[in-house]
């Protein structure tokens, strides 16, 4: 079996463990790995942080298995269910190109030409730029749709916009998002950003696809995405000034008085034709070729809303300002009042439900439905799925800027406190419903009238992530520092269940930031950090985890809370175990065992202590199986298998039986009893549902390694 574990699959293979796939199978398969070289090597060897380290220890691990037939083999079993399993991406999608699209065929073909010059060595890349409101993202997507025929392989659009912030997302989350768009499934989503760019380039050499990144706002953003495979076009959109991207860089000039005029009778229509040729001159003087202008004003001009007669002068210096103080004609003052109190916070998402709370509406979210729609109409906001809105930026400054001149100070702490306050609402429902059992997840304050279940709990707060880390920041810019911890604490469920690491590490390490400055008590602050340590963990920031969550032992032990304490000390115990430092890793498994046991009848927590020690007894089986001690180990995992199968007094948990069982299938084939392996195989299979294909899957992987032993 030599022939298979070249030396070159094997530095490859460990160059992906680690910066593999995320989720439970992902961390499993670190682990085999690392008992793997264990064994190979005669001693604890910790998981190698760079790729030079890796691929050292490549060789030393390739040098041994040259000398041990059997043992190459079972790498090379190991290794068909590695991390990184080619995929084509999918087919992609590119929102519609806009239908009133005008004149910008220089444009188009300069982007063009550089997406099919021939190959040279050099990326194909290009930056598109433009002031705010000259319709650079219409220019992207008339590309992809005049270029669908040239990247069969897949367009994939990434729109930093809705991002928490005038910055958009941190450069670290960018890539998570273009994969997602490439359909990679979350189990097999890289956890680290090493690993995610090295996925991101297997997936697309030797493919023709076009990748479009909009409102990027820094070089960061993009730069891990410049693609080094010929049929690649990277497509950077910006709304401002051009960043020092090395690029092809293509200016969006604003439209000229020819193409204007047919922009504007096209979104007009031939049935205004009198009235637009009557206005077009005024109009054209003040939109100044600015498409968003050009086109909000025809749209506002086929409504029969007259063009004001003053503030020439403010047009002349900023279309987009005039064009936003026109729309607000068409619409009443109280929608108007609407949309300013409810640009004051920036938030990326708005729903019905936060406009009625901007606005003071109470429960009467049909009348801010209303509103939102009228505002849509004049181009105020933008519809987004699922009855939201959101403002253009330059737009969203315009109408908040108003808000602060018109209503005062008062009043728009008034309006961003009632959207804090309702969202804060909206999400504790939600976390209660995804985790209603979870100590960690705070209890929703009264009932919401709308019952949830688990997943519909995850699916809330997925959908207002974005809106619930810009809130942590507003919060505390606010002085409401209670409300800034609370909305942090409720993503909980997000990141443990639906693996949103990078979406919520903004408002995690604000939290702990605010929690420290405000001299938060310890519990809350502890609980924060365990969070942080638990993000940075799974994103494999290995160092900065490990200060988080000693951080969190600190507090919850000043805050006397012993079971805090106990879990903060376990999660050091993981990021120990999941770095191959296995004697560390059993170290702090025993003190949180010991921490649990401390934790008297009656005290709180003490309801939770039997579940609570089996899992550190799974976990003590995990650590002795990576030190070669598996006969302790596979005693510790057979209790924990006998915990989770339940009693006649309390339920079983399948999902952590089936888990439990592939540790002492893993553990028997280490020992050499492949065929009572299989037998712990064939259980955990049938515990688990086809949704757990990923496991499923891993099984499979398991039980080829352990006939192979039986042969």
């Amino acid at each position: 079996m030599l022939e298979v574990v070249a030396l070159s699959a094997l530095t490859t293979f460990l160059l992906g463990v680690g910066n593999g796939a995320a989720g439970e199978i992902g961390k499993a398969m670190t682990l085999s790995t690392g008992a793997l070289v264990r064994r190979a090597l005669g001693r604890e060897t910790p998981l190698p942080a760079g790729a030079e380290d890796r691929q050292a220890l490549a060789g030393r691990v390739y040098a041994r298995l040259s000398r041990d037939p059997r043992e190459a083999g079972e790498w090379a079993l190991l290794m068909e269910g590695g991390p990184d399993q080619d995929a084509a991406p999918a087919g992609g999608g590119m929102p519609p190109a806009p239908w009133a699209f005008t004149n910008r065929q220089k444009v188009l073909k300069r982007l063009t030409r550089e997406a099919t010059r021939p190959w040279d060595g050099r990326p194909r890349v290009s930056l598109l730029s433009g002031a705010p409101g000259s319709g650079t993202t219409s220019v992207a997507l008339r590309l992809g749709a005049e270029c669908r025929d040239r990247f069969p392989d897949g367009q994939f659009y990434v729109d930093l916009r809705d991002a928490a912030g005038e910055n958009g997302p941190e450069p670290a989350a960018v890539l998570p998002r273009l994969l997602r768009e490439m359909d990679v499934d979350p189990e097999r989503m890289p956890t680290t950003e090493a690993g995610r760019e090295r996925l991101y380039r297997r997936l697309t050499v030797g493919r023709k696809a076009l990748v479009v990144v909009d409102h990027v706002t820094s070089l960061a953003q993009v730069r891990s995405l410049v693609p080094a495979t010929p049929d690649v076009f990277l497509l950077v959109v910006v709304s401002g000034p051009p960043l020092l991207l090395e690029a092809e860089r293509v200016a969006v000039p604003p439209l000229s008085d020819r193409y204007a005029k047919k922009l504007v009778r096209k979104v007009a229509g031939p049935e205004h034709a009198a009235r637009v040729s009557a206005q077009l001159p005024g109009l054209l003087d003040r939109c100044q070729g600015n498409a968003y202008a050009l086109h909000t004003e025809a749209r506002l001009l086929a409504g029969e809303v007259a063009a004001p007669g003053s503030g020439a002068e403010a047009w002349r210096q900023d279309p987009v300002r005039g064009t936003v103080r026109h729309a607000s004609l068409r619409i009443g003052s109280e929608a108007v009042r609407l949309c300013r109190l409810t640009a004051l916070g920036g938030w990326p998402a708005v729903s019905a439900e936060l406009a009625a709370a901007a606005a003071g509406f109470g429960d009467d979210e049909e009348r801010a439905a209303r509103m939102l729609a009228e505002a849509a109409d004049v181009g105020l906001v933008e519809s987004l799925p699922g009855s939201r809105y959101r403002f253009r930026p330059e737009v969203r400054r315009q109408l908040a800027d108003a808000a602060a001149s018109e209503y005062g100070v008062q009043e728009c702490s008034d309006a961003v406190g009632r959207v804090l306050g309702t969202l804060l609402t909206r999400v504790l429902h939600a976390a209660d419903a995804a985790l209603p059992q979870s100590w960690r997840t705070e209890r929703a304050p009264e009932p919401s009238g709308v019952r949830r279940n688990e997943s519909d709990g995850v699916a809330v707060l997925a959908a207002e992530v974005a809106n619930v880390v810009r809130a942590v920041s507003v919060a505390e810019e606010h002085g409401q520092f209670t409300t800034a911890l609370r909305l942090a604490r409720a993503l909980w469920p997000l990141q443990l269940k639906a693996g949103y690491w990078d979406e919520v590490l903004p408002a995690l390490r604000d939290a702990t930031r605010c929690a420290e400055e405000n001299d938060a008590d310890s519990r809350t602050a502890g609980a924060l950090y365990f969070q942080l340590a638990h993000c940075l963990g799974e994103l494999g920031r290995w160092e900065q985890a490990g200060r988080a969550a000693r951080a969190a032992v600190a507090c919850e032990r000043a805050a006397e809370h012993l079971r805090g304490e106990a879990s903060s000390v376990e999660l050091l115990g993981l990021l120990s175990l999941n770095r191959w430092l296995y004697e560390e890793a059993l170290e702090r498994f025993v003190e949180a065992e010991h921490i649990y046991r401390r934790i008297a009848p009656g005290q709180e927590g003490a309801a939770d202590v039997p579940r609570a020690l089996a899992l550190a007894e799974r976990h003590q089986g995990r650590a002795l199986r990576g030190l070669g001690r598996l006969d302790e180990a596979r005693r510790r995992l057979e209790g924990a298998v006998d915990f989770f199968a339940g009693t006649g007094e309390r339920p079983g948990e399948a999902y952590n039986q089936a888990r439990a069982l592939t540790d002492l299938a893993e553990t028997l084939h280490d020992s050499g009893d492949d065929a009572a392996a299989l037998t712990r195989i064939a259980a955990a299979e049938a515990l688990l549902s086809p949704a757990a294909a990923p496991h499923l899957t891993y099984l499979a992987g398991l039980r080829r390694r352990c006939e192979a032993g039986t042969r």
